[in-house]
């Protein structure tokens, strides 16, 4: 079972003795960050520092003057990485150690974007601007994700890419000092708080016959019970998501439901195909487009919600999130497990550092698991972040896989 494991450049930059290390886990594969959102991050063996923090949405190479000229969106460049070019660098010494290397881009997720231009953001219900949720339905942001995947995405010595949030982002995030915790919010309820009533947006349901003023009420009082005492929503499983979009409809009635979903799955749909379609015209042959998804469409976020059969025709493969038990993994893969492309490839996502909820010691059995549910790739999050202890239990599990003697539920 093929692995690949999450990177920054940052992890290797400055660390000669990275490459071997890595290349001595036992994985094939590198998905290393060229274009990403901004974070602070541990780097447990760096010989130069200890924490990185990036302070803002950023690429990690020297992106093209000629394509980004004039245009008032467009990516923003780091310093926190030495060297003009940190992806090149890390790229290059990744391969020479026998690792393949592929792009790991973020697209509609970018805080310094919203906040230096408020008018291009997701806007609620209520009127409040997300700044790191930039609205996929506006063509200005269409036409800065779609150059910016074609840019990022095929950097020199690729072999692929892994496109993450390429849909539509929402109400949860990773936000420094979160704070909204305060009333618990179903699946449901975190959606209607996710969907946009930008001017584009708005214009887009009128198109489908409603007026955007009674939709956004509608949207209103069906949360309104939610902010009163005692009046937690119905919350479905986690995995049930059917379940979590029956809610959304028993919330706001059946048709405005339809309306919003019909609007927000064209705007992800075609975002979606222009952007692959971008970055196939620029890469070279036989170079492969993966989407990090979810399987109900509805879902927001880093893994934004595809239909599965029309995510395996668009791309040549999906990355899933798999972290989590056997019915969490059942949940992500099921949908994905009937007929696909023959080369079509699925990936489960395993979260391998134990202090942000991954398993690293359960990793050969829950690659098993997710191989009879279907994947045939194996993503592992992520080498950079994870402890010596976390490690050591991963080139463990690889070898076992490669012996084929990892069993699961």
């Amino acid at each position: 079972m093929r692995a690949a494991a999450f990177l920054y450049p940052w992890d290797v930059v400055g660390d000669p003795d990275a490459p071997a290390r890595l290349a001595g886990l036992g994985i094939d594969q590198v998905a290393l960050a060229a274009a990403y959102h901004s974070t602070r991050a541990l780097t447990p063996r760096h010989p130069r520092h200890r924490i990185v923090t990036a302070r803002h949405s950023a690429v990690l190479y020297p992106p093209d003057p000629a394509r980004w000229a004039g245009r008032e969106l467009r990516p923003y460049t780091q310093d926190w990485v030495p060297g003009p070019d940190p992806f090149g660098a890390a790229a290059r010494a990744l391969a020479d150690a026998g690792l393949e290397v592929h792009t790991w881009v973020v697209l509609a997720h970018n805080s310094r974007l919203g906040t230096e231009h408020p008018s291009v953001v997701v806007r609620n219900a209520y009127g409040d601007a997300y700044p790191w949720a930039p609205c996929i339905a506006r063509p200005e942001i269409r036409g800065y994700l779609v150059d910016l995947a074609a840019e990022a995405a095929v950097r020199p010595g690729a072999r692929g890419t892994e496109l993450e949030s390429c849909g539509w982002y929402g109400l949860a995030h990773l936000h420094a000092h979160d704070k909204i915790a305060g009333v618990r919010l179903s699946g449901a309820a975190r959606y209607l708080m996710s969907v946009c009533f930008c001017p584009v947006c708005a214009g887009g349901y009128r198109e489908l016959g409603v007026p955007p003023e009674e939709l956004r009420a509608a949207v209103v009082r069906a949360l309104e019970p939610l902010w009163s005492a005692g009046a937690a929503s119905p919350d479905p499983a986690p995995t049930d998501r059917e379940g979590e979009w029956a809610a959304v409809e028993a919330l706001l009635g059946a048709e405005p439901a339809g309306v919003l979903r019909t609007w927000r799955d064209r705007a992800a749909r075609t975002l979606r195909r222009a952007v692959v379609g971008a970055v196939r015209a620029a890469a070279p042959d036989g170079f492969r487009v993966l989407l990090h998804a979810d399987p109900a469409a509805h879902r927001c976020g880093a893994d934004p919600g595809v239909d599965p059969g029309e995510a395996l025709a668009d791309a040549d493969g999906v990355v899933l999130p798999c972290t989590g038990g056997a019915a969490a993994r059942a949940a992500v893969l099921g949908p994905f497990a009937g007929p696909r492309p023959a080369a079509a490839t699925v990936a489960a996502n395993l979260t391998i550092v134990s202090g942000m909820g991954g398993s690293p010691r359960t990793l050969a059995a829950d690659a098993a698991h997710a191989a009879r549910l279907g994947a045939d790739e194996l993503r592992l999050y992520h080498a950079g972040l994870a402890g010596e202890d976390d490690l050591a239990a991963v080139r463990e599990a690889l070898a076992e896989l490669r012996d084929g003697a990892g069993e699961g539920p």
